[in-house]
């Protein structure tokens, strides 16, 4: 492949994340996201053109490649680390969450209440199974989750609105990146999805947000997100299990 001049004489290439799905580069101000499955990245390219709030640029696209550019600012935070950022910068997160969840829907669906639900008994019994978490702990998160499986009015969504992927200059926003899960969702799955392992912040984000919302929803969808993600992070090469990540989210519900 030729890479464009953008980037051709640029001397340090920084791996930003890699497991067996996807890779993500950064070759001085360009981000490359080499990702086998096109679907993907087709939905993050349409729904950053959709999307009311900030986005990275992009430069081009060459399957299975796409360059984007780099967002001004750094990270809100990460997930097991205290964050640096302001509450205003908290609170302008969920502004920005507030107004992607106003604007219109994208066409493609997201996942069901059925398939959610499924998905999450799936990998209850696996964990419970393969003496992965005690089965207590599982058993009593998997009822705290009971409280997001309900209808909800379907709104456009983020998909997986993690710290890491909202940046700040500041008290501002100045983008968000990541949007290959972008669908059609439960809004308070990107307000836990922001909030979690930051509990400290959820004040923040619903005041900026700026209207009522289910606490407990979100406290639940904290507890389903944790339980499905913690064989997929196992399996690529994370740890779920490291100081105030998933595990620990799980054990701050009992």
């Amino acid at each position: 492949m030729v890479i464009p001049a953008i980037i051709a004489d640029v001397e340090k290439v920084e791996v930003v994340v890699a497991h067996h799905e996807r890779a993500t580069l950064r070759v001085g101000d360009v981000f490359l996201k080499i990702d086998a499955d096109q679907t993907r990245t087709d939905v993050e390219v349409e729904a950053m053109a959709m999307a009311p709030i900030p986005t990275p640029e992009v430069l081009w696209r060459k399957p299975p490649v796409l360059a984007l550019a780099a967002l001004p600012g750094t990270a809100l935070g990460r997930l097991g680390e205290p964050s640096t950022a302001s509450s205003a910068a908290w609170a302008a997160a969920g502004a920005a969450a507030r107004m992607l969840h106003d604007a219109p829907l994208p066409p493609w669906p997201g996942r069901s209440l059925d398939e959610i639900a499924s998905h999450l008994d799936g990998e209850c019994e696996w964990l419970v199974t393969n003496d992965v978490l005690p089965t207590d702990l599982v058993t009593h998160n998997r009822r705290v989750a009971e409280a997001a499986l309900r209808p909800w009015t379907p709104v456009f969504t983020h998909g997986d609105l993690q710290i890491s992927h909202v940046f700040v200059d500041g008290d501002e926003i100045t983008g968000v990146i990541d949007w290959s899960e972008a669908s059609r969702g439960d809004a308070l799955f990107d307000l836990a999805t922001l909030t979690l392992g930051h509990e400290e912040h959820l004040g923040d984000v619903v005041a900026g947000y700026g209207t009522d919302v289910d606490l407990d929803v979100i406290r639940a969808w904290w507890s389903l997100r944790s339980l499905r993600v913690i064989r997929w992070l196992v399996e690529h090469g994370f740890d779920p299990s490291a100081p105030g990540c998933e595990v620990d989210v799980l054990r701050s519900r009992l």
